[in-house]
Order: structure tokens, then C-alpha cells, then sequence
């Protein structure tokens, strides 16, 4: 506030300075100004003002009880009716109406703001929006944004209707046209996409338009998110890595895990799902685990599983292709072996058949006996 103010007076000072004295004044001169910078327009305006500077009211009742607050600005009806806070800008039938000491809001709208009275650094844009807010930091931006808030802190709502149903929710962030009006007073939810209500359960976060729709470019790769939130991919160059070697053995931990089947206990349809423990899998190998925020076994690291899986089995190809070169060599052995002996069975063969023609060539030829008469 201190420094705000420095710094229009500086700027007031410059525009004194640089103003020539001669300059002719508007004739008729213009009504409602009065000392201290403040100007007022309306029935009742600026009605107690007292010691308050720099402040601008505009429409019936505007800025009626301010007394010592600076720098306000209220244009419509009503607007800061009750304020005595400082920085407030209200334009809009009943914008910030109620607001009594609250600080540094912006209200542009019919009823903008209108329950405020305490919350500091509220923004609303839009007729009804925060119409009930009495928390501080919120931002309303469309007809009915976070129109039912009351307590909730630091939201951020843009699109008609967004947030609507918020009452004393904090955190939160919908963007879109009806977007987190499921939300009611979770914490820390965020709604992305026209009609994406989301749902009462905090640090949640919903897009819509990604399920279920094919995207127009094949050149794809599965997103993934870290422990501070950033969305991303995984990084496979090498230009990425150090300490690279082979996996070796380090993969024989996989033949210990225990595959299961099970259900989510928030799944109202029970769908069945394929998976590990991540508590089994912390005791087997502690790397292939994720924690959450306090520490405790989170999720499971299936991508580095699969690549254990890959591992194990080109080290079990390897030894199917040892098995085959093997065999193949036995084989080759083998059918060497036979073709030898085939040959010698020939070579054989053959001089049994040469030993038997020569046997055959031997035997003396049968004589013939004549008959004496």
C-alpha cells in the first residue's frame, strides 16, 4: 500500500510539473471534484468521506460510508457502498456492495463481489461472479464464476459458471465454460475443458477431450509426470545418460515378482486390472518402486520392469541360439559321421562284389563225361 501510494505521487509530481499553468480550464469547469483527488457523481456518493485520497465514485450510494480509504474506484449503483478499504475498483450495479475494509478487489460486473467484506485480492469478472465470496485471493472471471464461495482461498475460476458449486474450497482451478462444478469444498483440484466437472476429491486433477480421441499425428510418445508435476516424456538419447553398461544380472530380480490380478477399490464397475504390489516389489528391488509424499511404496516402475523383461529374454535367446548352433553342429557332425560311413559301406560293398567276381572267375569249368558204348 505504502509503496503504491510512493509511487502515484511520484507520478503526480511529474504530471504537475510538466502541466503548463497557462493551460486553459474547461469552462463550463467539471462538477464533483473535491480535495485530495476524490470525485464523486451520484446521489449520496463519497457521502462520509473524510481523510481518504484518490478516490473516484461514481453511481447512487457509491462509495457512501468511505471515510478514510484510498484509491477506490466504484462506477454503478451501489458499488462499494459500505467500503472503507483501500485499492478496491468496482464497475457494476452492486459489485462489492458489502465490502467494509477488505483491500486491493476487483469487481467488474453486476453483483460482482457483492457479499465481499473482508477478503483482500479478489478479481471478479462477470454479472454474479463470487457473488458470496468472503476469502481472500480468489479470481472469478465469467457469468457465475465461484458464485457460491464463501471461505474458500486462492481459486481461480474462468468460464461462465466455473466453479459454481465451490462453497469453501481452496486451491482450485477450472478453466472452461462449466468446468469444476463438481467440486464443492475439495482442495487443490484443477478442471481443464468446457463441462469438465471434475469431482469433490482434492489434489485431483481432470482434462478433458484426451480420453478416447485418436490423435491426428502418428508420431506419438506416452507422457509421463514427475514428482514436482511437470508433464513430459521419457528421454531415451543418449546425449541424456551416463554410467551407461549392460544390465547383466541386475534383471534377475523380475523372477521373484508376483504377478496378480485385482480391482481398485474406487472403481464402481470393478474393472479387472493386471498388475504387481508395489510393496512386494519394494522388498524385492527397491529402484523398480516409486514412493509417494511421505515416503510409503507408491507405484510400480513397469517400464523399467519391461526392460528387465527384455533382458531376460534376449539372455534366454542367447542361449536358444547357443542351443541351435549346437544342435546344428551335432548335426553336421552327425551327417558328416553318416556320410562317411556311407562311403565306407560303399568302398565296401564294392570290394565284396569285386572278391566275389574274382571268386566266381576261379572256379574251374564243369568237364563233360562221354558214355563208352
Amino acid at each position: 500500500m505504502k509503496t503504491t501510494m510512493r509511487l502515484f505521487f511520484i507520478v503526480l509530481a511529474i504530471v504537475s510539473v510538466t502541466v503548463s499553468p497557462q493551460t486553459e480550464a474547461f469552462s463550463p469547469p467539471p462538477d464533483g471534484a473535491y480535495p485530495a483527488g476524490n470525485t464523486a457523481e451520484g446521489q449520496n456518493a463519497l457521502f462520509n468521506l473524510t481523510t481518504g485520497g484518490y478516490n473516484a465514485a461514481i453511481g447512487w450510494l457509491s462509495l457512501r460510508d468511505l471515510s478514510t480509504g484510498s484509491f477506490n474506484t466504484a462506477v454503478g449503483a451501489g458499488t462499494l457502498a459500505l467500503n472503507n478499504g483501500d485499492q478496491n475498483t468496482a464497475i457494476g450495479v452492486g459489485a462489492l456492495l458489502r465490502n467494509t475494509t477488505a483491500s486491493q478487489n476487483t469487481a467488474q460486473g453486476a453483483f460482482a463481489l457483492f457479499s465481499n467484506t473482508v477478503g483482500d485480492v479478489n478479481t471478479a469478472v462477470g454479472n454474479s461472479a463470487l457473488l458470496f465470496n468472503t476469502g481472500d485471493a480468489n479470481t472469478a472471471i465469467g457469468l457465475s464464476a465461484l458464485i457460491a464461495n464463501t471461505t474458500g482461498v486462492g481459486n481461480t475460476a474462468v468460464g461462465d459458471s466455473a466453479l459454481d458449486g465451490n462453497t469453501t474450497g481452496s486451491a482450485n482451478t477450472a478453466l472452461g465454460a462449466d468446468a469444476g462444478v463438481g467440486v464443492t469444498t475439495a482442495n487443490g483440484v484443477i478442471c481443464i475443458g468446457h463441462g469438465v466437472a471434475g469431482a469433490d476429491v482434492s489434489n485431483t486433477t481432470w482434462i478433458g477431450n484426451i480420453y478416447g480421441v485418436a490423435t491426428q499425428s502418428g508420431t506419438t510418445a506416452p507422457v509421463v509426470v514427475s514428482d514436482t508435476g511437470q508433464l513430459g516424456t521419457v528421454a531415451s538419447s543418449e546425449r541424456f545418460k551416463k554410467d551407461i553398461s549392460g544390465m547383466a544380472r541386475a534383471s534377475d530380480a523380475i523372477l521373484l515378482l508376483r504377478p496378480v490380478t485385482f480391482h481398485y477399490k474406487t472403481d464402481t464397475k470393478d474393472t479387472p486390472q493386471f498388475g504387481l504390489i508395489a510393496e512386494e516389489v519394494a522388498k524385492v528391488n527397491p529402484a523398480l518402486v516409486l514412493p509417494d509424499k511421505e515416503g510409503k511404496p507408491y507405484t510400480v516402475r513397469y517400464d523399467a520392469v519391461n526392460a528387465m523383461l527384455l533382458n531376460e529374454f534376449l539372455k534366454e535367446h542367447c542361449k536358444v541360439m547357443e542351443l541351435e548352433t549346437t544342435v546344428v553342429q551335432q548335426r553336421e557332425e552327425f551327417e558328416s559321421k553318416i556320410t562317411h560311413q556311407q562311403k565306407q559301406i560303399e568302398a565296401l560293398t564294392a570290394g565284396l562284389q569285386k572278391v566275389s567276381a574274382q571268386v566266381e572267375a576261379s572256379k574251374p569249368a564243369p568237364q563233360v563225361v562221354e558214355n563208352s558204348r
